[in-house]
């Protein structure tokens, strides 16, 4: 079985995408940083999802030299001008509490007051693959997005590193996106609608035609 390095020490989000490629029938090995030895990490300088998860996807390919996927993400909500997005795990400043419950508690307080209409927001995800066929790179991007909103209070329970699950709503299922199990998340993921873009090419490093 061919390997896929997924770019993370988080491993709950390595589930997260085992059990995506399972449900979609792409027979992969999966592997984190900890599996392979890197420990090392890259400054994320990148303006955007895009140019942070690219900068990522490359910085661990270069070591690894195993097809790679890495993704970043966080939450954008609209009343906020966007905020945190690119930020979402750094918005607290390098001197606060980063934790996922003050990463809450700030959500729940920059939105008191906020009327119904205007607290939309979506918890988005741009996923780069990169792999080697024929000598040559291949390079992808793609993106998704769970649309809610931010609810008035969170969800008790918080899932260790995944903060913002606890203040998204999901209208259409009228419940928190933290709520959701994971074989009921797998179906409506950000990560998942983004896998599916990269379908192609993860089938083609399943098959065996990407190097590594």
């Amino acid at each position: 079985m061919q390997r896929l390095l997924i770019a993370t020490t988080n491993r709950a989000k390595l589930a997260e995408y085992r059990l995506i490629l399972r449900n979609l029938g792409i027979e992969l090995e999966l592997v984190s940083l900890a599996d392979v030895g890197i420990s090392e990490t890259p400054e994320e300088t990148g303006a955007t999802f895009t140019e942070n998860a690219l900068l990522k996807a490359r910085f661990y390919f270069e070591r690894a030299r195993i097809a790679t996927l890495a993704d970043d993400g966080g939450l954008e909500i609209d009343a906020l001008g966007g905020e945190p997005g690119v930020r979402s795990h750094r918005w607290l400043g390098s001197g606060g509490d980063d934790s996922d419950e003050a990463l809450v508690a700030e959500v729940i307080r920059r939105m008191k007051g906020v009327e119904t209409a205007r607290r939309t927001a979506r918890i988005r995800a741009t996923l780069a693959l990169i792999h080697e066929e024929n000598g040559l790179l291949r390079e992808k991007t793609a993106e998704g997005a769970i649309e809610g909103v931010i609810a008035d209070r969170a969800y008790p329970e918080i899932r260790t590193g995944f903060p913002y699950r606890s203040v998204l709503v999901i209208p259409g299922r009228n419940c928190y996106l933290g709520e959701l199990g994971d074989e009921q998340e797998a179906q409506i993921s950000q990560r998942r609608i983004a896998v599916l873009e990269l379908r192609e090419e993860l089938e083609r490093i399943a098959a065996g035609r990407a190097a590594g």
